[in-house]
Protein backbone atom coordinates (compact mmCIF):
# COMPACT_ATOMS: atom_id res chain seq x y z
CA UNK A 1 0.00 0.00 0.00
CA UNK A 2 1.74 3.21 -1.10
CA UNK A 3 2.12 6.07 1.32
CA UNK A 4 0.51 9.19 0.00
CA UNK A 5 2.31 12.52 0.26
CA UNK A 6 -0.72 14.06 1.99
CA UNK A 7 -0.57 11.47 4.79
CA UNK A 8 3.16 11.96 5.09
CA UNK A 9 2.96 15.74 5.44
CA UNK A 10 -0.12 15.59 7.67
CA UNK A 11 1.99 14.17 10.51
CA UNK A 12 4.45 17.04 10.10
CA UNK A 13 1.60 19.57 10.08
CA UNK A 14 0.51 18.31 13.50
CA UNK A 15 4.04 18.87 14.84
CA UNK A 16 4.17 22.32 13.21
CA UNK A 17 0.77 23.28 14.65
CA UNK A 18 1.90 22.17 18.11
CA UNK A 19 5.09 24.26 17.77
CA UNK A 20 3.07 27.33 16.72
CA UNK A 21 0.70 26.87 19.67
CA UNK A 22 3.67 26.56 22.02
CA UNK A 23 5.30 29.75 20.69
CA UNK A 24 1.99 31.61 20.93
CA UNK A 25 1.48 30.41 24.50
CA UNK A 26 4.89 31.71 25.55
CA UNK A 27 4.37 35.02 23.69
CA UNK A 28 0.97 35.56 25.34
CA UNK A 29 2.40 34.75 28.78
CA UNK A 30 5.28 37.21 28.35
CA UNK A 31 2.96 39.87 26.93
CA UNK A 32 0.50 39.49 29.81
CA UNK A 33 3.33 39.72 32.29
CA UNK A 34 4.59 42.91 30.67
CA UNK A 35 1.13 44.49 30.65
CA UNK A 36 0.11 43.49 34.18
CA UNK A 37 3.27 44.17 36.15
CA UNK A 38 3.69 47.44 38.04
CA UNK A 39 6.45 49.71 36.74
CA UNK A 40 7.69 52.07 39.43
CA UNK A 41 11.42 52.71 38.91
CA UNK A 42 13.25 54.16 41.89
CA UNK A 43 16.98 54.78 42.34
CA UNK A 44 17.16 51.89 44.82
CA UNK A 45 15.61 49.49 42.33
CA UNK A 46 18.12 50.48 39.66
CA UNK A 47 21.13 49.61 41.87
CA UNK A 48 23.01 46.38 41.40
CA UNK A 49 21.87 43.85 43.98
CA UNK A 50 24.48 41.58 45.53
CA UNK A 51 23.36 39.45 48.49
CA UNK A 52 21.68 42.33 50.29
CA UNK A 53 24.89 44.38 50.45
CA UNK A 54 25.14 47.78 48.79
CA UNK A 55 27.67 47.71 45.97
CA UNK A 56 30.97 49.42 46.78
CA UNK A 57 33.87 49.91 44.39
CA UNK A 58 34.23 48.47 40.93
CA UNK A 59 32.05 45.79 39.43
CA UNK A 60 35.02 43.64 38.43
CA UNK A 61 36.15 40.88 40.76
CA UNK A 62 39.08 38.55 40.24
CA UNK A 63 38.36 34.86 40.56
CA UNK A 64 41.21 32.53 41.22
CA UNK A 65 41.90 29.83 38.67
CA UNK A 66 42.11 27.05 41.24
CA UNK A 67 38.32 27.00 41.61
CA UNK A 68 38.01 26.16 37.93
CA UNK A 69 40.75 23.54 38.18
CA UNK A 70 38.95 21.77 41.02
CA UNK A 71 35.68 21.91 39.09
CA UNK A 72 37.42 20.49 36.03
CA UNK A 73 38.97 17.67 38.06
CA UNK A 74 35.55 16.91 39.56
CA UNK A 75 34.01 16.66 36.09
CA UNK A 76 36.78 14.32 34.96
CA UNK A 77 36.25 11.95 37.87
CA UNK A 78 32.45 12.17 37.59
CA UNK A 79 32.77 11.04 33.97
CA UNK A 80 35.10 8.29 35.18
CA UNK A 81 32.46 7.03 37.59
CA UNK A 82 29.85 7.12 34.82
CA UNK A 83 32.07 4.84 32.73
CA UNK A 84 32.69 2.46 35.62
CA UNK A 85 29.04 1.41 36.04
CA UNK A 86 28.53 0.03 32.51
CA UNK A 87 31.96 -1.58 32.71
CA UNK A 88 30.89 -3.44 35.85
CA UNK A 89 27.83 -4.85 34.10
CA UNK A 90 29.79 -5.96 31.03
CA UNK A 91 32.55 -7.39 33.22
CA UNK A 92 30.00 -9.68 34.86
CA UNK A 93 28.84 -11.05 31.49
CA UNK A 94 30.44 -14.34 30.43
CA UNK A 95 33.23 -14.09 27.89
CA UNK A 96 34.11 -10.42 28.44
CA UNK A 97 36.08 -10.61 31.70
CA UNK A 98 39.74 -10.32 30.68
CA UNK A 99 39.21 -7.91 27.79
CA UNK A 100 37.08 -5.46 29.74
CA UNK A 101 39.43 -5.67 32.71
CA UNK A 102 42.43 -4.69 30.56
CA UNK A 103 40.48 -1.88 28.86
CA UNK A 104 39.34 -0.44 32.19
CA UNK A 105 42.84 -0.53 33.65
CA UNK A 106 44.11 1.34 30.58
CA UNK A 107 41.34 3.92 31.05
CA UNK A 108 42.05 4.27 34.77
CA UNK A 109 45.78 4.49 33.96
CA UNK A 110 45.18 7.51 31.74
CA UNK A 111 43.21 9.17 34.53
CA UNK A 112 45.89 8.34 37.07
CA UNK A 113 48.59 9.84 34.85
CA UNK A 114 46.51 13.02 34.52
CA UNK A 115 45.99 13.21 38.29
CA UNK A 116 49.70 12.58 38.91
CA UNK A 117 50.56 15.36 36.43
CA UNK A 118 48.20 17.78 38.21
CA UNK A 119 49.69 16.81 41.57
CA UNK A 120 53.28 17.26 40.35
CA UNK A 121 52.44 20.69 38.88
CA UNK A 122 51.10 21.75 42.31
CA UNK A 123 47.59 22.34 41.01
CA UNK A 124 46.01 20.44 43.90
CA UNK A 125 47.60 22.68 46.56
CA UNK A 126 45.01 24.90 48.22
CA UNK A 127 47.09 27.89 49.29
Amino acid sequence: MPVLAADYFQSYSVVGLLAVIGVLFVAVAFGAGRLLRPVVPTPEKLLTYECGVDPVGEGWAHTQVRYYVYAFLYVIFAVDSIFLFPWATVFAAPGYGATTLVEMFIFLGFLAVGLLYAWKKGVLEWT
